[in-house]
């Protein structure tokens, strides 16, 4: 669609209350009562983020309904929008164009959804209409056109696993009542995740109010969804994904609008069902990348529910076996109290967990333990569970990531001394090394932690990992899980199952052991969530496993002495969330500020960046080249980074949004992306 002439558009800024003059013979009348429509129209320029006033048509009055789909004429052209709301006045002074005609009479749009997208476009620096993309589905007429089911009655559940953690009980308690309670639940290691919150969805379900449920893919919707129908039926509950289809998906999400069904699970995209009178909102393992939208405004499933809760009177439960940075930000703030287990409890039902060099008896039987791929400790726990005739699961990390600096001698991370960020070597073997977020070289390296100016690069080496454990291991089935093939669970059976972060199959009964390979390969990686990442990963890998008294053994190859290490080998990820959190307060890193990412041509960046009204306490970072410059010296791509404290958050989205919309006013055509508070800093 060619880009709307702003003169055009701006002929509504007037306020004064329109008069509607009787139709002349031949002419449309509008309605007789609220004839007037405010729309939302499907137009992707910043400047043009609010309602405009139409009127609605007699002929259309019974289908205007809010919340349908519309067409109207915008800049003359024909373009799609949504009916907000419908009023008796409109403050535009002027002629005001009817609508076109009503796309479907079905109210797709929730109020609650609607101020929800609005709230979300606010924190994010974005559009409203960016964040109804990703709310609302694409239309499916055939599907539209069949009658809606009865809503189905969900009987109240036996949620006796909730008691092994002292404030489960009273969480669950709140929700059946009616009261707004926020949590943040760390699981124990072989907890039934699915069945506990099967069990808080169907206590909100049973007291009349709806619950979303929201997890990184398509294993864990089985998962979760076989759990809700046992409790509460196959047509009280839906699913949502995108590997659905259009028709069956868009079905299931019209049962939650028509309110036949009161619970919803699905993937980040469910954050935004239409559940009425939503009583509790669920985010399961927030700290899977999967959970950040890649699409504009890129905001996170977390922050969508939480807005979500403070907007509908909801209660929010953020779960995992791990927990982030932002969540211990939400207990130390005192907005969710934490719903742990007794460490007697926790020490019962982990595995046994043993990382390199952990005793000096390991290094003296196995000298090359520090530097072997896969050493004598893990061979052995790994023939204890195959003769007993248990899978053993092998975690390898993907191939792929951004080759790293750490330190040469004890393999801590490599970091500017300026803001902190990772370091890298830039093209050209001369170059000193430099940072990736201020490009500040730093040719005098030394070490924090031992003080060496030797530094190393660190990369995975993950291929043939199967072939070769099935040399060491001959007559054993070696099974693969990731990639194409995922593999959702295996059998009880001895076999050797390696699988790659997020791809782990659930084995029935427990695996017997866990090798979690290449561990300094995925700390020392140039990622500020690097720990807290690997933390998360080998956890919902060791969860899998079963508990020591059982013979369950997991082998981190790691060094035993690094933090995250000795979070799992205690099963405290409380202790390393409070620790990585500590850690970015001190360096200056979200979540403890607020941050914001801005990338695109140097031009546009710098446009940008002079239009942007930097609250008290900004800060910029850069601009870093992304890429490398070309014959002349020069790069297509850079980035900034803009951070303040959290306290002026709401002022710097704000500033980003106003400079957004300078941008589209005066039609520059260079792409630029802003990101506010994205995963990934590099």
């Amino acid at each position: 669609m060619a880009t709307p002439d702003p003169d055009a558009l701006f002929q509504v800024e007037v306020a004064a209350p329109v008069k509607v003059a009787p139709p002349a013979k031949g002419r449309q009348a509008p309605a007789t009562e609220l004839p007037v429509a405010r729309v939302y129209v499907d137009v992707p320029l910043a400047h043009l983020d609010r309602t405009y006033d139409y009127l609605v048509p007699a002929k259309l009055d019974a289908d205007a309904v809010s919340g349908c789909r519309i067409r109207v004429r915008f800049a003359s052209q024909l373009v799609d929008g949504y009916l907000i709301d419908r009023v008796a006045e409109s403050d535009h002074q002027g002629t005001l164009q009817f609508l076109d005609r009503v796309v479907s009479a079905e109210p797709v749009l929730a109020p609650e959804v609607a101020r929800l997208c609005r709230a979300v476009a606010d924190r994010y620096g974005g559009t409203m209409i960016d964040v109804l993309r990703l709310a609302v589905p694409p239309r499916h007429g055939r599907v539209e056109a069949e009658p809606a089911g009865e809503p189905v009655a969900v009987p109240p559940p036996v949620a006796a696993g909730w008691a092994e953690y002292p404030r489960g009980t009273a969480f669950l308690d709140a929700v059946r009542a009616g009261r707004q309670a926020h949590a943040v639940w760390q699981a124990l290691p072989g907890e039934d995740w699915p069945a506990r919150l099967a069990e808080v969805a169907c206590t909100a379900a049973a007291s009349g109010r709806g619950a979303v449920l929201v997890v990184p893919d398509h294993r864990d919707i089985a998962r979760l969804h076989a759990a809700c129908v046992a409790l509460a039926g196959p047509d009280a509950v839906v699913a949502l994904s995108a590997d659905l289809g259009p028709a069956k998906r868009y079905r299931s999400w019209l049962a939650v609008r028509r309110g036949v069904a009161r619970i919803v699970v699905g993937t980040r995209a469910c954050a935004y069902a239409p559940v009425a009178d939503p009583g509790v909102v669920v985010v399961w393992d927030d700290g899977d990348d999967q959970h950040a939208d890649p699409r504009s405004p890129y905001p996170h499933v977390r922050d969508v529910l939480i807005q979500r809760g403070r907007l509908s009177g909801a209660s929010v439960l953020v779960a995992g076996f791990a927990r982030t940075a932002e969540a211990q930000l939400l207990v130390d703030s005192g907005w969710a109290p934490e719903i742990v287990a007794t460490r007697d409890r926790v020490r019962a039902a982990a595995p046994r967990v043993t990382a390199i060099g952990e005793h000096d008896t390991q290094l003296a039987r196995d000298p090359a333990a520090r530097t072997a791929r896969v050493p004598t400790v893990a061979f052995d726990a790994a023939r204890t569970a195959l003769a007993a005739g248990r899978p053993v699961l092998v975690q390898v990390p993907r191939r792929g990531y951004v080759p790293a600096l750490t330190c040469q001698e004890c393999r801590t991370p490599a970091r500017c001394r300026r803001c902190a960020g990772p370091l890298h070597l830039p093209a050209g073997e001369s170059r000193p090394p430099a940072c990736r977020w201020c490009a500040a070289a730093d040719a005098n390296f030394r070490c924090p932690s031992c003080g060496s100016r030797r530094l190393r690069a660190v990369v995975i080496g993950a291929k043939r990992t199967a072939e070769e454990l099935g040399r060491a291991f001959a007559g054993v089935p070696v099974r693969t899980s990731g990639a194409s093939e995922v593999l959702a669970a295996v059998t009880d059976t001895a076999a050797l199952v390696v699988a790659t972060p997020g791809a782990e199959p659930v084995a029935a009964g427990g695996y017997g052991a866990a090798l979690l390979l290449d561990g300094w390969a995925l700390l020392g990686r140039a990622d500020l969530r690097a720990t807290e990442e690997t933390l998360r990963r080998w956890m919902t890998a060791a969860a899998l496993v079963r508990p020591a008294g059982d013979g369950g053994r997991v082998v981190v190859m790691a060094e035993s002495a690094a933090p995250t290490v000795q979070a799992l080998v205690r099963w405290d990820p409380v202790w390393h969330a409070r620790l990585e959190l500590s850690g970015r307060a001190e360096l200056g890193f979200p979540p403890a500020v607020r941050m914001a990412s801005v990338d695109g041509t140097p031009s546009a960046v710098a446009r940008l960046l002079h239009d942007l009204p930097l609250p008290p306490t900004g800060e910029v970072l850069g601009p870093v080249p992304l890429g490398e410059p070309d014959a002349d010296g020069q790069v297509a791509r850079e980035r900034i980074l803009v951070r303040v404290d959290r306290a002026h958050g709401r002022a710097l989205a704000e500033a980003l949004a106003t400079a957004q919309r300078a941008r589209t006013a005066r039609k520059e055509p260079d792409p630029l992306r802003v990101r506010l508070d994205p995963l990934d800093l590099i």
